[in-house]
């Protein structure tokens, strides 16, 4: 970035193959919509360019990036309302190998968690996002957000208690199946 920054713009291409791929994870997770998040990431990097003159040396060029997406995610929703709930395909991670029961489980879950994490706040989603799907370190977090570190820590403990909170509250697909009576009194399903 150092070189970007000093007019070397063919150092923007290495930086995006770097970076890009966990834009989009952030941005998709933080908007709903994957087609939005593609184009927040080329913005992402217009800015940087338009706004290179800004980087600081001692900068970690990571935290400085994920400002800016947050600032234009920030811009995306003012535009335009949040979507009422995430897409399903949000959170899904490849599962290895499990067996059919563990992989109707993690489905099971999966589905619960997205609906939870899509209940929340949107500042209390962005926390989770950066901390546990980006794995960022609590510093980087509280640098993008502009808070101290021990604010980071307090609101992402209480993210987590109210994401756990509600995936608890919310119906198990499995409590949802009733046996039903059948005119004859015998129980189908």
């Amino acid at each position: 970035m150092l070189a970007v920054r000093d007019g070397d713009l063919t150092q923007l291409g290495p930086l995006f193959e770097r970076h890009h791929v966990a834009l989009f994870d952030f941005l998709s997770r933080m908007t709903g919509d994957r087609a939005a998040a593609e184009d927040l990431v080329q913005d992402v990097f217009l800015r940087v360019l338009k706004y290179r003159s800004t980087y600081r040396d001692g900068g970690c060029f990571e935290t400085w990036l994920f400002r800016i997406a947050r600032n234009l995610r920030a811009d995306y929703f003012r535009r335009r309302p949040a979507a009422a709930a995430l897409p399903d395909d949000v959170l899904d991670r490849p599962d290895g190998f499990a067996g059919p029961a563990h992989q109707l489980e993690l489905a099971r879950n999966h589905a619960r968690l997205r609906k939870a994490l899509a209940l929340l706040r949107d500042d209390q989603r962005e926390l989770i996002v950066l901390a546990r799907f980006r794995t960022m370190k609590h510093e980087q977090i509280a640098e993008i957000l502009g808070v101290d570190v021990g604010v980071v820590r307090v609101r992402l403990h209480r993210a987590i208690r109210e994401l756990r909170d509600v995936f608890v509250r919310l119906p198990d697909e499995r409590s949802l199946w009733n046996v039903q009576k059948s005119t004859s009194g015998l129980p189908t399903t």
